[in-house]
């Protein structure tokens, strides 16, 4: 069933877990991550990113996750992830999206309010939910190097930015980096815990791929509500399709793309039950 993202974020409010979002660029994302959380019974976010246009544009998947998640037996938000243009998340919120993400994370503080500001503006009238970033992670959406940086986010700077905003969602940045990690993350979990006490909002992690189970679990017992991930996911359909290139004959590209589909469902399903404390 399709739900608002306030709504998912709630629920797992109440129940002190994190709710897991997954990018899902093509149907085999799609179907690998709303079979893992029926498979669990749990809630999910299924994400389009922008960057991921040109890999998949949102008229042509974004119809597809929006059936999918209205026929789905467990609670779906079809969100948008890292937008950094208010038109293009106006074409996702005609389609009939029910969460956004707006990413003025780059820009100056009084810009990203000014944005975000608007963005909530224009999300509210379609009913949907809004998160927004603060601060700067090691790198950006898709991999590339943050040339500044991470820049931690202030706790002080972050309850002024959420009221200033009126955002439903903030994802602030304490250590994490998106893409594949090099090197072991160092979190800053204590600074989740202070962000989360001073504005009482759900907050987000982005670059969740390839974090440990207790830094998962610390973080959600700080606040953490939502768990972006998708990286690891992919990495393991490719490695699937990898081996079955190598150990058969194959023939037909569908069968690959059902390899890479079971094999992305299992690793979230892995993550999935860490994030709803299964």
């Amino acid at each position: 069933m399709l739900v608002n993202l306030v709504e998912i974020l709630k629920k797992a409010d109440e129940n002190g877990c994190a709710v897991g979002a997954f990018n899902t660029p093509n149907l085999e994302c799609v179907n690998a991550v709303i079979s893992a959380a029926e498979e669990l019974n749990v809630p999910v976010i299924i994400s389009h990113a922008q960057l991921h246009e040109e890999v998949s544009p949102i008229a042509v998947i974004g119809p597809v996750m929006i059936q999918a998640a209205k026929s789905a037996k467990v609670p779906v938000c079809v969100h948008l992830d890292h937008c950094e243009d208010l038109d293009y998340m106006q074409r996702a919120l005609k389609l009939g999206f029910t969460g956004v993400m707006f990413d003025g994370s780059t820009l100056a503080y009084d810009e990203n309010v000014r944005l975000t500001k608007l963005a909530v503006e224009m999300a509210k009238k379609y009913g949907a939910g809004v998160e927004a970033e603060l601060g700067a992670l090691a790198s950006r959406e898709g991999g590339a190097e943050n040339a500044s940086g991470p820049v931690y986010t202030d706790p002080d700077q972050a309850v002024l930015f959420c009221r200033e905003t009126g955002i439903d969602a903030l994802a602030p940045s304490f250590g994490t980096a998106h893409g594949i990690y090099k090197s072991k993350p160092v979190l800053d979990l204590e600074r989740v815990k202070t962000i989360r006490d001073l504005t009482g909002l759900p907050l987000v992690m982005h670059g969740g791929s390839g974090v440990s189970p207790d830094d998962y679990r610390r973080g959600i017992s700080n606040g953490l509500r939502k768990i972006n991930y998708y990286s690891y996911m992919s990495k393991a359909g490719t490695a699937a399709v990898k081996e079955m290139l190598e150990s058969e004959d194959v023939t037909f590209f569908h069968d690959l793309a059902l390899a890479a589909e079971k094999a992305m469902k299992d690793d979230a399903i892995k993550a999935m039950r860490i994030f709803a404390g299964l």
